[in-house]
């Protein structure tokens, strides 16, 4: 099992959307989450309330309305990660010098902690999160309802491996060599062994729009997950499909157009 690590974890998935209702009915039915409120001051760029996903007892993530601000100037809807530094200050920095872009700054939520949403330099957003108590602790094996999966599509996968190993502390696992596709590189956590969080690999020319993260679910069952998805609106862009080592996989937007992947173990 991965040890304790100091940085570097995924702890968190934002989805900004233009619709939280029918977000909540999708994902509830499709990754089996129920929704909770946060307790918390509502943030002042929200125009709703903050609604957490959770995962059977643990909260996983949250949902708020995209600003109509943003969905003017062309924002879809989409989802972001969480990744946990020991100075958000630090790697926002450090994103504007490598030629990144902040677009939102560092905010400290009293209790929470301290956060910002960036571009990497080729233009993926992130966002790097110090938690108030500290970015220390376990990494967690994924299991159904969580997220087990985290693919980075760029224009440059040797600069931003180079980049994101940098600030977060990762490093390569394993390696697949996909012919014309290039390279696909898993990472994994600074101490850990084996475990990977997930790969990377230059975008596919026929892949519309700028270079992005994809975050994938983990489910009992790939089929009936993508039969679901396109029963509720949604759309099944690639898969269900077999992937090295036996996992199934189905890379899908939800009826809002964000971007996610569903991931079932092998035998699901």
């Amino acid at each position: 099992m991965p040890g304790p690590v100091t940085h570097g974890r995924f702890v968190w998935y934002d989805l900004m959307t233009t619709d939280p209702d029918g977000a909540a009915d999708f994902y509830s039915q499709v990754a089996g989450w129920s929704s909770t409120p946060w307790e918390g001051a509502q943030g002042e760029d929200q125009s709703g309330p903050y609604m957490m996903w959770m995962a059977g007892e643990n909260a996983i993530g949250g949902r708020a309305k995209l600003p109509e601000e943003a969905i003017e100037k062309g924002a879809p809807t989409h989802w972001l990660a969480y990744v946990t530094v020991p100075d958000t200050e630090a790697v926002a920095a450090k994103t504007e010098a490598a030629g990144g872009t902040v677009l939102m700054p560092p905010k400290t939520m009293e209790g929470v902690g301290t956060f910002a949403v960036l571009q990497d330099p080729q233009g993926a957003a992130f966002c790097p999160f110090t938690p108030a108590d500290g970015p220390g602790g376990e990494v967690a094996i994924p299991t159904e309802g969580s997220f087990s999966w985290h693919e980075l599509y760029t224009s440059d996968l040797d600069a931003a491996f180079a980049f994101y190993s940098e600030v977060f502390g990762w490093e390569k696992t394993d390696a697949m060599d996909m012919g014309e596709m290039g390279i696909y590189q898993m990472f994994g956590p600074e101490a850990g062994d084996q475990f990977a969080y997930g790969g990377m690999m230059k975008q596919p020319a026929e892949m519309p729009g700028p270079p992005a993260w994809l975050y994938y679910i983990m489910v009992p069952d790939i089929n009936s997950a993508a039969e679901k998805v396109k029963e509720l609106g949604g759309q099944v862009f690639n898969g269900p499909m077999e992937v090295p080592g036996g996992d199934m996989i189905a890379m899908c937007f939800d009826p809002q157009g964000g971007a996610f992947a569903l991931h079932a173990k092998s035998g699901g």
